[in-house]
């Protein structure tokens, strides 16, 4: 059976994921950083303790990483797949963002993939694994007072083509860049909510509809398939068409 280790699991995208890794025949390890978030995780997967692993875990911090690494290494025996998922978002205007926020986006978004990524890359080696990193169509479109998220988001682009071409043959890394993708409903209880999507914001996509996570779990399970081993250093993007082009309604 094969493991894969999802970071920021507990919410959102990773939720979704989670759900989709353990019914594909994963194992599971979570790391999150959220203790509520983990501790509700926990109880809706209860009936598949078996399969995953829950580790609380900031992958901003080095000594957390190598340690959650070892707690996954030990328990599973092995890791095939790492979904660098964990992100943090800060809306300010440029004069109210603190250097400390700034810092704190970019050790959880960019700096946190390139953690995981060096802790974790000696034993994907070994299963010819696969890392996916979780970009953004905001490295390239980006909204108002998004800095530190878009610069994050575009150097996770650039991170992965480094990792991909540093690490291969053995490891494949690939990027998938998600746009407007609802998960209101998929936080934690206390901020849990579902948006009232208007037709409006449906038909601006091509595609005629607001993504959902499960669009984006869906591609990653493909990439992170050994079947596709030909594919890495690749940035796949995934929002219902409206790539390069915001349409404010």
């Amino acid at each position: 059976m094969r493991t894969a280790i999802i970071t920021g699991g507990g919410q959102g995208i990773g939720r979704v994921t989670t759900q989709y890794l353990l019914t594909h025949g994963y194992r599971v390890a979570i790391w999150e950083a959220d203790t509520d978030a983990l501790a509700e995780l926990r109880e809706a997967f209860k009936a598949s303790s078996a399969q995953i692993l829950f580790i609380s875990c900031d992958v901003s911090s080095e000594t957390n990483v190598r340690k959650a690494a070892e707690q996954t290494i030990n328990h599973f025996g092995q890791i095939d797949a790492l979904i660098n998922n964990a992100a943090i978002m800060i809306e300010k205007p440029l004069d109210k963002f603190t250097l400390d926020e700034w810092n704190r986006v970019i050790g959880t978004n960019l700096t946190g993939a390139f953690l995981c990524a060096k802790h974790l890359s000696p034993y994907l080696a070994q299963q010819k694994g696969s890392i996916i990193n979780m970009a953004s169509t905001r490295a390239f479109q980006s909204e108002p007072d998004t800095f530190a998220y878009s610069a994050s988001k575009g150097g996770i682009l650039a991170l992965t083509h480094s990792l991909a071409v540093s690490l291969g043959p053995d490891i494949r890394v690939n990027a998938i860049s998600p746009g407007w993708v609802d998960v209101s409903a998929l936080k934690k209880k206390a901020k849990a909510k579902s948006d009232e999507l208007r037709p409006e914001d449906h038909s601006q996509h091509p595609a005629g509809r607001v993504g959902q996570a499960d669009d984006i779990a869906r591609m990653i399970l493909f990439l992170i398939a050994p079947e596709n081993s030909f594919i890495t250093g690749q940035n796949f993007v995934v929002d219902g068409g409206m790539t390069r082009k915001m349409i404010y309604v």
